[in-house]
C-alpha cells in the first residue's frame, strides 16, 4: 500500500472553498479505487495550511488513477473549481508506506 500525503498552502479567506474542493476529491478518489483518509482544515495555528491523505494498493494503481484524471468529467470540474476560486496557492505531494498494526499483531523484533 502507498499513501499520498498532500500539504496545501491555501488562501485563509477561502477555507470554505477549500473544504468544498476536498469533499469533491474524497468522493473522486474513493470512486476511482483509492481510500481517502480525509482533509484537515486550519483550526488552531497557521490559518493557511491544509492537509489530505489517501491510499492505493500500490504505486502502479496510484499512477493509473492519475492517468484517468484528465479524461474524467468530475475530476475536470473539481480542478476547474479550484482554479476558479483560487483557494489553493500551492501544494506538495509526498508518498509514504503506512504502518497500521502494532506489535500485538506481529512478532516482536527484540
Amino acid at each position: 500500500m502507498v499513501t499520498c500525503f498532500l500539504k496545501y498552502i491555501i488562501d485563509p479567506a477561502k477555507v470554505k472553498e477549500f473544504e468544498h474542493y476536498g469533499k469533491l476529491w474524497i468522493d473522486l478518489v474513493n470512486k476511482m479505487g483509492g481510500i481517502h483518509h480525509g482533509y484537515l482544515l486550519p483550526h488552531e495555528g497557521p490559518n493557511n495550511a491544509g492537509h489530505a491523505s489517501f491510499s492505493f494498493k500500490s504505486l502502479a494503481e496510484y499512477e493509473q488513477y492519475r492517468s484517468k484524471i484528465p479524461n474524467d468529467p468530475d475530476c475536470k470540474k473539481a480542478l476547474k473549481f479550484a482554479a476558479r476560486t483560487k483557494c489553493i496557492i500551492s501544494y506538495e505531494r509526498n508518498f509514504f508506506k503506512p504502518v497500521f498494526k502494532g506489535f500485538k499483531d506481529h512478532a516482536r523484533l527484540f
